[in-house]
């Protein structure tokens, strides 16, 4: 397994280098068009020169800005406060609206189990066991 690490660590150099080139706006390219960068880096690639030269000679590398052009400078600059859900009151207030509709569908099934169970009591004649007076009643 070890003997394929050269290659493979060969290889991955070469795949990062031509997706690099593709990815870098023209601008950036330094020395060659950027057609000319991508076939030296196809046919030099197994022997390393082309990659290399890309990477040391053919993209213009610029030092990191002081704004925050990487991903964790710039969360730095725009850093969010978190507010915990008991100290907001949006989340809050959605709870009282969540509450309030649930309690409006509660009192809905408790007047329906009332006009039922007054159904049930109208039908079975008013025995209080729930059954009539031949028997206990079946349902279906």
């Amino acid at each position: 397994m070890l003997r394929y690490l050269p290659f493979l660590l060969v290889l991955a150099l070469w795949i990062y280098a031509f997706i690099d080139c593709l990815n870098t706006p023209e601008s950036q390219v330094r020395g060659l068009p950027k057609v000319i960068w991508v076939i030296i880096i196809l046919l030099f690639g197994e022997v390393l020169v082309g990659p290399v030269a890309w990477l040391v000679a053919g993209k213009q590398r610029r030092p990191a800005a002081a704004g925050g052009s990487t991903p964790s400078a710039w969360h730095r600059n725009h850093r969010t406060t978190f507010v915990a859900p008991d100290d907001n009151p949006e989340f809050l207030r959605s709870l009282q609206h969540e509450n309030k509709k649930d309690e409006a569908l509660l009192k809905d099934w408790e007047a329906d189990l009332r006009r039922r169970e007054e159904e049930l009591r109208r039908k079975s004649g008013g025995t209080a066991d729930g059954g009539t007076a031949n028997g206990p009643e079946e349902t279906p």
